[in-house]
């Protein structure tokens, strides 16, 4: 592997005189970290390393201060695959599963899927996009997200091996002054013939000349990327307040405490009867009781 390879980075770029943006991303120890207390096979952390690649390169289009949830549903073997990706650049993953993964392949995986994508700004109301899953790979199904509900053209080259992934993103930014009309067309073929060994191996200034040699592209300086989950002790209570005080008892009465395991980092939270009901407030208690 080359070594000057940019670790855990992603690098925006742009073409010059074009409406044509780009990211590029490379990610070791932060999905290693991301995964290390989850008991996955091998074939499914080469598909939540594309995803996460792929939240990576969407979360750095946005404009907002907040974080993207990318979520996978479906009724098949892979019941639920979700990565979240902060405006900061944390990313946490994981995914459920029902049985065994037959084959190799995402699609073999999925039945009556939909894709979720979720924008839950710092400020301001969330926003959320579903759709009937459409493409063979992760990469296909979110450039057709990309272009039915947000009209962008995008187009992205993922890998991942389980231990590392890679992702390339090109958008065709709309309403954009350009002089090199051509770009969009020319750039997406070049693109195209990357292979997942370069985009595993290379560093980005090497992948983007190998790919782009011709062409007046601007790289702007890396972005780290690293592994964070953020549930807390706070997170906990603030779902125990959500949940009810007859929900929270009844959970008391029949395991003694409330236990709570993080679905990420595997970080376990026990809430004994005494706090969990310190949480509601008297009048609370006697609306359950009586």
């Amino acid at each position: 592997m080359n070594q000057d390879r940019n670790q855990d980075q992603l690098h925006p770029f742009i073409f010059e005189q074009s409406a044509v943006r780009g990211n590029c991303v490379q990610l070791d120890q932060s999905l290693s970290t991301a995964l290390e207390h989850q008991t996955l096979p091998p074939v499914l952390k080469k598909a939540i390393g594309e995803f996460t690649a792929a939240s990576v390169l969407l979360t750095a289009t946005l404009k907002m201060q907040g974080k993207l949830i990318l979520q996978l549903q479906s009724q098949g073997a892979l019941q639920l695959l979700v990565v979240e990706c902060t405006s900061g650049l944390n990313i946490r993953a994981t995914a459920k599963v029902s049985g065994e993964l037959h084959g190799d392949h995402l699609t073999a995986w999925l039945k009556q899927g939909q894709l979720v994508i979720t924008l839950m700004p710092e400020e301001g109301e969330p926003y959320q996009g579903i759709v009937p899953l459409e493409g063979d790979s992760i990469a296909s199904m979110l450039e057709n997200y990309m272009l039915r509900s947000q009209q962008i053209d995008t187009r992205l080259w993922l890998a991942s091996d389980g231990e590392r992934a890679s992702g390339l993103l090109l958008q065709k930014l709309p309403q954009q002054q350009e002089s090199d009309l051509d770009c969009w067309n020319r750039v997406q073929h070049l693109a195209g013939t990357v292979t997942d060994q370069e985009l595993l191996n290379l560093d980005t200034v090497t992948l983007l000349q190998r790919l782009f040699v011709e062409e007046d592209v601007r790289l702007f300086s890396g972005r780290d990327v690293q592994a964070f989950c953020s549930c807390s002790q706070t997170s906990v209570t603030n779902m125990l307040q959500m949940l009810g005080m007859a929900e929270v008892r009844s959970i008391i009465e029949e395991q003694g405490s409330v236990q709570i395991q993080c679905d990420f980092c595997n970080k376990h939270y026990v809430v004994d009867e005494q706090e969990a009901l310190a949480l509601f407030d008297e009048d609370d208690d006697h609306e359950v009781t009586h």
